[in-house]
């Protein structure tokens, strides 16, 4: 049987709430409630904090090797327990089998990379121009960081943030969604028995998410936010963390752009479409929003994609040949529905898919969109599920255009000749571009956008860069 943990972690402890609360958690696909978590009240946060505030010296003071064993003992622990973490996953997000182990790979491997870049932060020691002193330039933990996470990779956004954090020497406390806390609770977990010490990482479940990370924001010992969610949410964080001056990072909104060019190979195309696009069931910042083909291939490249989105089987995660699963809950299934019936109401034809199945749960299935204008307002909105709408464009120019008509610049998708979208790519406003392939994310690289969809980066070595302030000292010489 699943263990979930349920209760607050804070100061390497787990408990309930002060005041006892609990909130339910449903599994997406059966609508059933499958744990009760500790409701988080604001004084549980701030207690939070202040174990972090405590332990922070211990933390920052500890070998850059002895972090490194630590995040490392946790990779190997979610290696070897991978099944029953991805069990998590789909029970409380409703995701297939197949991208739950994905999501826990990919989440294990932050653990092993910052793991290798705990031991290589380094500094500058140099001789000033003028050679009365030298300069020294050192870097050190910038202090107890707010982590928030949203609910589509409740493990990999954990750990994307917790990693570079624990490696840079500063102690956490991670705010995961309400809609899906468990899955974040194993991480903690999995902290917990690799050895991090008491205060480094704590673990809360707020039921009004805005007034706790609020609260945590204005307490002088917090330095630090990072924030993955909506651009929305994002203004309304910058604007608290500007009233004690905390230093933010923001993985914002994404409304990613998937180009064919005229000299894209249609084959390899969609198989990267599949990818771009279904990865997560196309709940994902990175997920291809607007397919932009060139109208010369358009018939032959929706033909193909619809074919293979057709062939997707869809259903709970506990049938692995299911590869498409729930989406989180009726309202967001709900909100994908509303989406694809305005733009049908518009003028858009459902090639394949378009309508909510009678069937139980959050299910809505893979679905082509032919006729769609590149302004219409299912291009200006994150779908955020398994929802492909087709522009056809007759030039080079407007396709780029079009693709960066948006306040979003997260990531975009190019197939053409190595030339062509070498030559797109560098026209494109977006803080990552995939050319010829369907998956951009790798915990060795740097993950962010310009524009409205974020501030800062996540992974590669960027990463820990996030958690960490120089100082400069000079040197008489």
């Amino acid at each position: 049987m699943t263990k979930y943990f349920t209760d607050l972690f804070i100061a390497g402890t787990w408990q309930p709430s002060s005041n006892g609360k609990r909130l339910p958690v449903r599994n997406p696909a059966t609508e059933e409630v499958i744990a009760h978590i500790a409701q988080a009240q604001i004084a549980d946060c701030l207690a939070a904090v202040e174990a972090a505030d405590h332990a922070a010296d211990s933390w920052a003071a500890a070998a850059p090797r002895v972090r490194a064993e630590i995040l490392r003992q946790a990779w190997q622990i979610m290696h070897a327990e991978r099944e029953q973490l991805a069990r998590i996953i789909s029970a409380e997000n409703g995701k297939s089998a197949r991208d739950a182990l994905g999501e826990i790979d990919y989440a294990a491997e932050f653990f092993r990379w910052y793991s290798e870049e705990a031991v290589r932060i380094g500094g500058d020691y140099r001789l000033s121009p003028t050679g009365d002193k030298r300069i020294l330039i050192t870097r050190a933990p910038i202090g107890v960081s707010v982590l928030v996470t949203p609910w589509n990779f409740p493990a990999a956004m954990a750990t994307r943030k917790i990693a570079p954090a624990l490696a840079a020497g500063c102690t956490v406390i991670l705010k995961p969604a309400t809609e899906t806390p468990l899955t974040a609770g194993a991480i903690i977990d999995v902290l917990d028995r690799a050895g991090v010490p008491a205060g480094v990482v704590n673990y809360v479940t707020p039921g009004s998410s805005g007034a706790a990370v609020s609260a945590m924001l204005h307490h002088p010992a917090v330095r630090k936010l990072s924030f993955t969610g909506s651009t929305e949410v994002g203004r309304i964080l910058l604007r608290e963390s500007a009233d004690q001056i905390v230093s933010p990072s923001m993985e914002l909104g994404g409304n990613a752009p998937f180009l064919v060019l005229q000299d894209a190979d249609i084959a390899d195309a969609v198989t990267g479409a599949m990818a771009a696009k279904m990865r997560n069931g196309g709940s994902a910042c990175t997920a291809a929003n607007r397919f932009y083909v060139h109208s010369s291939i358009a018939d032959e490249f929706t033909e193909a994609l619809a074919a293979a989105m057709s062939d997707t089987k869809f259903g709970p995660a506990d049938d692995p040949a299911n590869e498409l699963g729930a989406l989180v809950s009726i309202q967001e299934r709900d909100k994908v529905a509303t989406l694809v019936d305005k733009a049908i109401a518009e003028g858009a034809v459902a090639a394949i898919g378009g309508y909510i199945p009678d069937r139980r749960g959050a299910f809505y299935p893979p679905t082509v969109l032919t006729g769609v204008a590149h302004d219409a307002p299912i291009t200006e909105e994150e779908i955020f599920g398994p929802v492909a709408p087709i522009i056809t464009f007759d030039t080079e120019d407007d396709a780029v255009s079009w693709a960066n008509s948006t306040i979003m610049g997260l990531v975009s998708y190019v197939y053409g000749s190595l030339a062509s979208a070498m030559r797109v790519a560098h026209r494109l406003e977006s803080g990552m571009v995939a050319v010829n392939r369907g998956v951009v994310s790798d915990p060795a690289a740097p993950f962010g956008g310009v524009k409205q969809s974020g501030i800062g980066r996540e992974g590669g070595f960027d990463g820990v860069g996030e958690y960490l302030e120089e100082k400069y000292i000079a040197v008489a010489m």
